[in-house]
């Protein structure tokens, strides 16, 4: 039913595609571009996209696919297009990080170290939870591309989550340290 719909243009469909696909949809994007508003923006036009473009989904099958794939696109295009602005957030006191998970913020930041591409593969084959050929698939790549993209993720991530080095002191360098 939501395929033939959407193939016709039925705006009534939207509805459901947002009941089923939106909230992975946001957090697509959202992991891709780091900002709630944009990613917001990016499931609002990633439906109606979907909407405009129905009847070219060929497979039922992959509509789940074919919707992270518009939704990447958007993000992407997105993230291209945005202006590089710092702002300073200013405190008037320090802020309470009791409730913070602080290794989840060490891993956000490690995600978004990585290229935009990169992230979103990474993003799409682990949380979207795609297979390589289905992240090649939204990427519009080869699967030997993501391949080397995640490879190289993991590496950059391992290299900046591992703890620091420490030397290790000879044993008169610690009796005088």
């Amino acid at each position: 039913m939501t395929v033939e719909a959407l193939r016709r243009g039925e705006p009534e469909i939207l509805a459901d595609l947002l009941e089923r696909h939106g909230r992975e949809i946001q957090g697509v994007a959202y992991l891709i571009l780091r900002d709630r508003a944009e990613a917001e923006d990016v499931l609002m036009d990633t439906l109606v996209s979907a909407l405009e473009r129905g009847a070219d989904l060929r497979d039922a099958s992959a509509l789940r696919a074919w919707l992270l794939r518009i939704a990447t696109n958007h993000a992407l295009g997105r993230r291209r297009r945005a202006t590089r602005l710092v702002y300073l957030a200013v405190f008037p006191e320090t802020p309470d990080l009791a409730g913070v998970d602080h290794d989840r913020i060490v891993l956000l930041a490690a995600l978004e170290s990585l290229p935009t591409r990169t992230r979103a593969a990474v993003v799409l084959h682990y949380y979207a939870d795609l297979t390589v050929s289905e992240v090649a698939t939204v990427m519009g790549t080869s699967p030997n591309t993501v391949k080397t993209q995640l490879r190289k993720a993991l590496e950059s991530m391992r290299l900046r989550l591992a703890p620091p080095l420490v030397p290790e002191l000879s044993g008169e360098e610690a009796a005088s340290g």
